[in-house]
């Protein structure tokens, strides 16, 4: 559905100010949730404020996919939107941290509503040549949110109170929405037999439901009985799932698609995204205050970075492909980046100068971000205009999945491998940056030394993700993004144009 050059700038901006909204919300609430909890005096249920906002937003996404493509992609966006303002109000009211874990699992349901709509709204306005563009500048919102999140939280905190960090959604969301109301058109569902896959969705959400809480406790070293249960509750039903989606009439992850090779690879693409960067990124701290004796402040400029390279590649790929309508050589170069920059990680010594990891991990930044928002573009180019929301609902959903199992794994590898190696003489329960710096020179080099060893063989298992990566970019289809005004094809099997 083409649109005026004015309308479709409305449009972009309505997009990119919900689907910042909606990034900003996962990132400014880090900092404040220490004075959050201390107010409540809820302090052990303080994890649930992220996991049960994670834990919705993930869940619902295949869901929230087949809903837009069954109701139209326009009404799911806008009550997401109302959702969400509605959700940030009652989290600013909360009395107790119950009513607030309540509200925020509101507010993740919403979240990917807005930022999956996003995504296939611009999907179905726009050719498969400017797609990337578009896409890029709404998938911008998520590294700045990541940049400036925990600042504005912990800003909004000191001087407002918490409660102004769900409020202030409130006047910008409600702009957004009249915004949205102007600029978002009325999209149709393209006209075929709609069945929801009740049966697939139910066991679906539980299995994935059991997945997350079973990551989420076996990072929390609580395991045991629950952990174990949770997992194999998470196996049976992703079985279950599985049998369901080969005989529904309409699956809501149709599996036929992966036979498709541009949608198996950039599927295999978002994945290593998510196990590649975004589960070490929250650990890069804790390893510089340790491993290179800096403050918690200064340890931060290394995740910076590397947010901050994967922001500009993001905009230049996007631009890139949408002015030359080649796309494959940038995952290609951008998995190959990421590869050589997590091996190279590896084999820094610690105790270097802090702009030298800053400079690697900014390269694997640049790497990622060159097919981060790429990727969606153009499996969205090679699926039906009927299930356009389906399958962006799955590439999102791989990537969330993937970054949350692999953040839980490196979780237990740092804990574990910490705990075998450390000297009977300190404790790693209570091991903290501010004691080790405060220690003896030799007791920093000792747990610098620690750190650096369970840390080198996380970089080279995370950079063999990223080789894989390469296979699976040149995999991709040779071609030319096509200026058919049509938004997609109409049979899984047709592609990008040659």
């Amino acid at each position: 559905m083409p649109l005026s050059p004015l309308r479709l700038r409305l449009l972009v901006v309505s997009l990119l100010s919900v689907s910042f909204l909606g990034a900003l919300d996962h990132t400014v609430v880090s900092t404040s949730l220490a004075t959050i909890a201390g107010e409540l005096g809820a302090l052990t249920l303080m994890s649930w404020v992220v996991v049960g906002y994670t834990l919705a937003s993930t869940v619902l996404l295949p869901v929230l996919g087949k809903l837009g493509d069954v109701l139209g992609a326009r009404r799911i966006f806008l009550g997401s939107l109302v959702m969400f303002l509605a959700a940030s109000l009652a989290c600013g009211f909360a009395a107790d941290m119950t009513w607030l874990i309540a509200a925020r699992v509101l507010q993740g349901m919403s979240s990917a509503g807005l930022q999956l709509m996003s995504q296939t709204i611009i999907a179905r306005v726009t050719t498969q040549r400017e797609r990337p563009r578009y896409m890029a500048i709404i998938g911008a919102a998520f590294p700045i949110a990541i940049l400036v999140g925990p600042v504005l939280g912990g800003a909004i905190t000191d001087y407002w109170g918490w409660q102004w960090v769900f409020w202030i959604n409130i006047p910008v969301g409600a702009a957004a929405l009249a915004l949205a109301l102007v600029a978002v058109p009325h999209l149709e569902p393209v006209p075929m037999p709609r069945h929801f896959d009740i049966a697939g969705a139910a066991v679906f959400t539980t299995a994935l439901v059991a997945l997350v809480l079973a990551v989420s406790w076996a990072a929390e070293s609580s395991g045991g009985l629950a952990t174990a249960a949770a997992l194999a509750v998470s196996i049976a039903g992703f079985i279950a799932f599985f049998l369901i989606e080969r005989r529904a009439a309409e699956p809501m992850v149709p599996l036929h698609f992966f036979a498709n090779r541009t949608i198996a690879a950039g599927t295999a693409l978002s994945a290593i995204i998510g196990v590649g960067l975004f589960s070490i990124t929250a650990y890069l701290p804790t390893y510089f205050q340790m491993a290179y004796q800096t403050t918690a402040t200064v340890s931060g400029l290394v995740p910076i970075a590397t947010v901050f390279g994967m922001l500009i590649s993001n905009l230049l790929t996007g631009w890139l492909a949408s002015r030359t309508g080649r796309y494959r050589i940038f995952p290609i170069l951008g998995t190959s980046m990421g590869a050589v920059g997590l091996f190279v990680m590896a084999l820094l010594p610690a105790g270097l100068p802090l702009w030298a990891p800053m400079i690697v991990m900014g390269v694997v930044g640049m790497g990622t971000g060159a097919f981060m928002s790429l990727i969606v573009a153009v499996v969205q180019g090679a699926a039906p205009a009927s299930q356009t929301g389906t399958i962006t609902a799955t590439i999102n959903l791989v990537r969330q999945i993937g970054s949350t199992v692999a953040t839980a794994i490196i979780g237990g590898v740092i804990g574990f491998g910490v705990a075998a190696l450390l000297p009977s003489s300190l404790d790693a329960a209570t091991l903290t940056p501010q004691l080790v710096h405060a220690a003896a020179p030799e007791v920093q080099a000792g747990v610098a030394q620690i750190y650096s060893s369970v840390f080198t063989p996380i970089f080279i298992a995370l950079a063999a993700v990223y080789a894989l990566g390469i296979v699976a970019a040149v995999l991709l289809p040779h071609g030319r993004l096509s200026d058919d005004p049509v938004p997609a094809p109409e049979a899984p099997s047709t592609s990008l144009s040659a």
